[in-house]
């Protein structure tokens, strides 16, 4: 019986041992997350306030930009400290490698899927867009009508369709389209020059 009671009891000892370094780490782990996001949003509010007395969006968008730089580097600073901080806290856990490939590997399918849903768009409106242009179909001042939409071609493009329309409001069409509706096209009358 004494046996059982020691042997249990070394049991007892080595999770004991095994648990303490790992709820050690598990807390170091979570402290270094925290102190991450603290410093991570205090860095970003002093790069912003920096900016801001250097006046740089007025800066900017007295050159005709409306972006918020100031906004946006502070936000990026941010992100940059709390990713570190998210990697050191992986780092103390063991998991470093493992969620960095994880990672990568959802950004290059974000990329990938993002690339395709472009292309697309992309390759059905390129060939419409050569299709008009060899066919002669129809070109700037023409009139045409379309299910709802009618009126002046302004310009044709590779890709689309610029159309202003009786309520002088400019309408673009993509060039596919015209693949798939019926057109209608009043061509424009050139006066010839005597």
């Amino acid at each position: 019986m004494a046996d059982v009671v020691n042997e249990s009891i070394v049991v007892l000892n080595e999770v004991g041992g095994s648990v303490n370094p790992l709820l050690s780490r598990i807390v170091i782990a979570v402290l270094i997350l925290l102190i991450g996001l603290i410093i991570g949003k205090l860095a970003g509010l002093l790069i912003r306030r920096a900016l801001n007395e250097v006046r740089l969006d007025k800066h900017i968008k007295s050159a005709g930009v409306k972006l918020s730089l100031e906004k946006f580097l502070g936000n990026i600073a941010s992100f940059i400290i709390y990713l570190i901080a998210i990697i050191m806290s992986l780092d103390q856990l063991g998991l470093t490698t493992a969620i960095l490939v994880i990672i990568v590997s959802i950004i290059v399918i974000v990329i990938a899927v993002s690339f395709l849903l472009a292309v697309k768009d992309f390759f059905p409106n390129m060939f419409a867009g050569i299709r008009i242009r060899m066919r002669h179909l129809f070109t700037e001042g023409d009139n045409i009508q379309i299910r709802e939409v009618k009126g002046r071609i302004l310009s044709v493009g590779l890709l689309e369709t610029k159309v202003k329309t009786a309520f002088n409001e400019e309408v673009i069409i993509p060039n596919s389209i015209f693949n798939k509706r019926q057109v209608i096209v009043k061509k424009k009358i050139v006066k010839k020059k005597k």
